[in-house]
C-alpha cells in the first residue's frame, strides 16, 4: 500500500507538532553554588524581613531626629555602632552614636547625618550649616525591600547573578531548579573524519557535531555528549538503541534524507520512535526529521549540510530544550533589513545576517548569502539568521523580519 503524499509542514506548523509532544522534565535539586544560568522551579519566600532591620545606609552619626527640630547643633558622641553588632541604645537623646554602613539603627535614634554635614573635636560633633536631619533621613526601614509571605522569586526565572543573590539572601543553600536532558548529538556518515587525523581526497572533517555540541553547550546545556555512526544500518540500530535507552534527547545530523544511505528514519522506526513529521517547508533545512520515543525522548534528524544543520538547531531544538527545562524561551526579534533582498521562493527561507547600525544606532541585518547549505564558512561573523516568508518578489530595504540568534 502505496502511503499518502502529504505537503510539508511550515515552520510555524513543525514548531508546533514539537511543542505539542514535549513534555517537561521533573526538577532537580542543585547547591546555590550550581544553580547560576538555571532555571529555578520554585518560588523563593523571604525568611524573614528584608531587611530584617532598620538599616543605616551611610557613615554618620545616629540621632533623635526630635533633637534636631528643637535645635541641638552640638551632641556628644556615646559610642560606636558597626555593621553585625548588636543595636546600642542611646541614653541621652540629644546625644549620638557614630554608626557605619549595613549597621542596625541604635535604639533611640531614627535620623543619620553624614560624615560630610558635621565636624568631631574631643568627642563633641558639630553640625555645619547644611545638616538635616530628617526622620527615617539615610535609613531603610525594616521590611522595605521584602517581607515573608511574598515571593522574591518565581518560578521560571533564570537565575543569573542578582537572582543567586536573592536567594542566598533568603537563606537558601539548595533550589529546585530544572533538569536538564541528558543529549546525545549524533554524526553520520561514511565521509567523516575527525579533526586530526589523515583524509583521503573523498573525505570530509567532522565538522556538524562539533558545531551543533558548541552551540547547546553557548545556550548553557550541560549534559551533552556525541557519537559517530557510520551508514551501515545494523552500527546504526545498536548505537541507536543504547543512546535513546540513556537519553532524553537524541540530536542527529545526516542520514534522514531519501537517498540509498540515508538510513536514520528506518532505524529509529524500527527501535520504537513514532515519525511526528519528515520534512519542512524551508530552505535550507527541507529534509528535517522529527518523533518521537517509545519513553518519550526527542529525537531530531537535522540536515547534514552544515548551514541546515545549525539553522534547525537553532529554529527548532534549543526551543525545544527549553520547553523541556520550563525555561523561558527566547523570542525572535524584530529586525529591518540594511538592504534589499532578491530571495523569491516558494517555502519559508533562513538568511543568515550579521548586524550592522546605522547613524542613530538602529540594528539592521546584512544579509550573508551562503554558496549553498554546505557553505559554513558563511555563518562565520553572523550573528544569526532571519526568516522570510514565501514571496515571489523582492524584500526591500526596511523590510521587518524575525531575528534567531544563534
Amino acid at each position: 500500500m502505496t502511503r499518502p503524499e502529504f505537503p510539508p509542514l511550515t515552520p510555524q506548523q513543525a514548531e508546533q507538532a514539537i511543542d505539542s509532544r514535549l513534555s517537561a522534565l521533573p526538577p532537580e535539586v542543585r547547591p546555590l553554588e550550581a544553580c547560576t544560568g538555571q532555571t529555578l522551579r520554585e518560588d523563593i519566600y523571604a525568611e524573614r524581613d528584608n531587611p530584617p532591620f532598620d538599616r543605616v545606609c551611610m557613615d554618620g552619626i545616629a540621632v533623635d531626629s526630635g533633637a534636631i527640630g528643637r535645635g541641638v547643633r552640638r551632641f556628644a558622641l556615646e559610642g560606636t555602632q558597626p555593621a553585625g553588632a548588636p543595636a546600642l541604645t542611646l541614653a541621652n537623646r540629644e546625644h549620638a552614636i557614630e554608626v557605619m554602613t549595613g549597621a542596625i539603627m541604635p535604639r533611640g535614634t531614627d535620623s543619620v547625618i553624614p560624615l560630610e554635614e558635621y565636624e568631631v573635636a574631643d568627642g563633641l560633633v558639630t553640625l555645619k550649616a547644611n545638616a538635616s536631619g530628617a526622620p527615617y533621613r539615610n535609613v531603610q526601614r525594616r521590611g522595605e525591600d521584602s517581607q515573608p509571605g511574598v515571593p522574591m522569586l518565581r518560578s521560571g526565572v533564570r537565575l543569573g547573578a542578582a537572582e543567586i543573590a536573592v536567594a542566598a539572601s533568603a537563606g537558601r543553600a539548595q533550589l529546585a531548579v530544572s533538569r536538564q536532558p541528558d543529549i546525545m548529538v549524533i554524526s553520520t556518515g561514511d565521509e567523516l573524519i575527525e579533526p586530526g587525523q589523515p583524509i583521503a581526497e573523498h573525505q570530509v572533517r567532522r565538522s556538524n557535531s562539533y558545531a551543533l555540541v558548541a552551540a547547546l553547550r553557548e545556550h548553557g546545556l550541560e549534559r551533552v555528549a556525541d557519537d559517530h555512526l557510520r551508514d551501515d544500518e545494523r552500527e546504526l540500530t545498536q548505537h541507536l538503541a543504547r543512546h535513546l535507552a540513556a537519553c532524553h534527547v537524541v540530536i542527529l545530523s545526516g542520514g534522514i534524507s531519501k537517498g540509498k544511505f540515508d538510513l536514520v528514519p528506518k532505524v529509529l522506526k524500527s527501535l520504537g520512535v513514532s515519525e511526528v513529521f519528515h520534512e519542512v517547508a524551508q530552505r535550507p533545512g527541507r529534509p528535517m526529521w522529527f518523533g518521537i520515543g517509545a519513553q518519550g525522548q526527542a529525537v531530531f534528524g537535522l540536515p547534514g549540510n552544515p548551514v541546515a544543520t545549525l539553522v534547525c538547531l537553532t529554529r527548532y531544538v534549543v526551543p525545544a530544550l527549553a520547553a523541556l527545562m520550563s525555561a523561558p524561551r527566547a523570542t525572535p526579534e524584530p529586525i529591518a533589513l540594511a538592504a534589499p533582498v532578491k530571495f523569491g521562493r516558494s517555502m519559508s527561507s533562513f538568511l543568515p545576517v550579521a548586524l550592522s547600525y546605522d547613524e542613530r544606532g538602529q540594528a539592521r541585518a546584512v544579509a550573508c548569502f551562503p554558496n549553498g547549505p554546505g557553505d559554513f564558512l558563511a555563518l562565520a561573523g553572523t550573528q544569526g539568521f532571519v526568516e522570510l516568508p514565501p514571496r515571489a518578489e523582492e524584500f526591500p530595504a526596511g523590510y521587518v523580519a524575525r531575528l534567531y540568534r544563534w
